[in-house]
């Protein structure tokens, strides 16, 4: 089966299963439910502090978020390996990358100290963390464990009794 990318329909919010050579030819799907066209890249995503919820905490995938910053060296020389594991994992985990100073609320949210930093995230919980400009290697490794990752669940607290 070829390699497809998990597109949500943001009419209907239906996962769309879309072929990876599809999109790479140019052709622009739309929803199987509402026939709406779907939104298309295997660039990575701008996440803002706005849209963070919707792009990633709702994702169907795994997220690689990359927080980043204009000034940061480290974050420049990163930022080439992070649009080809965009291209390269499409369909098995979603790339955003989010400019620190533009969105401090979601940096602060996950106490970002050091950029660059690349968070792993499912259904919006952090599993992994990668600071520092880290190998292509490395960083794949690490992705790769996260999505073998089986999804947790809250742990329930027990309860206490009184008497």
């Amino acid at each position: 089966m070829p390699e497809a990318q998990l597109i949500r329909c943001p009419v209907c919010g239906a996962t769309n299963r879309v072929p990876l050579e599809k999109i790479e030819q140019g052709l622009a799907p739309v929803c199987g439910r509402c026939k709406n066209p779907l939104p298309v890249s295997i660039q990575p995503i701008k996440v803002t502090d706005a849209t963070f919820s919707a792009d990633v905490e709702r994702s169907p995938l795994p997220v690689l978020l990359d927080l980043w910053a204009a000034w940061c060296g480290p974050c420049q020389m990163i930022s080439p390996v992070v649009e080809q594991l965009a291209k390269e994992m499409a369909g098995r985990v979603r790339v955003a990358k989010l400019n620190v100073d533009e969105n401090p609320v979601t940096a602060e949210r996950f106490h970002i100290r050091s950029i660059p930093a690349l968070l792993v995230l499912k259904a919006g919980q952090e599993i992994d963390r990668i600071v520092g400009a880290q190998s292509k290697t490395e960083i794949v490794r690490r992705l790769e464990k996260a999505i073998q990752q089986p999804q947790s669940t809250p742990q329930s607290t027990p309860q206490s009794t009184r008497r």
